[in-house]
Parts: structure tokens; C-alpha cells; sequence
């Protein structure tokens, strides 16, 4: 018996490596798709802020299109994840709204200041923009304020 259970551990480290690996190939690949596609640009972003150019709100708009298509489709296809477990999409309560208002507006404020929404910080810093390093730490320290002052908040 203690061979099989000297055993596991070790193949579920394999298995966790593996898995790891895989989701860092993948933001690799998201991250020189988002800098290619030039998504992680501060001139761009800019340029959305601004009005003067339509190529972000087309990303952004096309994204929303995708996102709704694939939710629609998990819940007509009634798609399973890879361990086979239904795929539960719960409904949305809004309740006032008020969350949501003040969340969306501490974002913006924070995507306006900074030139980069949270998805492509890690990109930023990976292409050479070491100044993002700041506001990595920054959108990190923001996520463990919010864990911290969640149970106290409004939900």
C-alpha cells in the first residue's frame, strides 16, 4: 500500500504540471495574439477613449458577439467539460445595480489612467513594457483588497 500512495502524489504533480504548461502555452499565445493584433496598445486604447478611431470597439464588439454566441450554444447543446460535468451558467441577479455602476466605474477609471484593461498587463510586462510591472502589482494588490473587504461589502 505505501508504494500506490508513494505513487500518486507524484502523478498528480505530473498531471498539475502538465495542466499548468498547457494554460501557459495558451496565455503565451493569447498574449502575442493581443500584442500582435496591437489590442495592448496604449495608442489604441487612447484612440477608443476618444472617439477617433473604430478598430477597439470592433475587438471589443466582436468579443461580446463570440462570448454571447458560446454561451448560447453551451446551454442549447447542453456542452459538458472535459470531466464530463454539466456546465451550469446561473442567472444573473442585477438587484439595484449599484455593484456594478460603482465596479464598471472603478475599472474604466483604472483602464483610463493606466492605457491597459487587466487582460493584456501580463503581455505588456512580457514584450518589454516593464513600466506595467507597477500596475500589475497594482490590479493585484486591488484583487486581494477586494477578497479582503468582500464579506463587508453590499452583494
Amino acid at each position: 500500500m505505501a508504494t500506490t500512495l508513494a505513487g500518486e502524489p507524484a502523478a498528480t504533480a505530473s498531471y498539475r504540471a502538465r495542466g499548468l504548461l498547457a494554460y501557459f502555452l495558451l496565455g503565451t499565445c493569447l498574449g502575442v495574439v493581443l500584442t500582435t493584433s496591437q489590442v495592448v496598445s496604449w495608442f489604441r486604447i487612447q484612440e477608443m477613449f476618444r472617439f477617433q478611431s473604430f478598430y477597439m470597439y470592433g475587438v471589443l464588439g466582436s468579443a461580446v458577439i463570440v462570448a454571447g454566441s458560446s454561451i448560447a450554444l453551451i446551454k442549447r447543446f447542453r456542452v459538458k467539460t472535459l470531466d464530463g460535468a454539466q456546465i451550469v451558467i446561473p442567472p444573473k441577479a442585477l438587484g439595484r445595480g449599484y455593484r456594478y455602476w460603482i465596479g464598471d466605474t472603478i475599472f474604466g477609471l483604472g483602464w483610463a489612467f493606466t492605457g491597459a484593461c487587466p487582460g493584456p498587463l501580463f503581455a505588456l510586462v512580457g514584450s518589454g513594457v516593464s513600466v506595467m510591472i507597477v500596475t500589475v502589482a497594482a490590479a493585484l494588490a486591488g484583487t486581494w483588497l477586494y477578497g479582503y473587504l468582500r464579506p463587508r461589502l453590499p452583494h
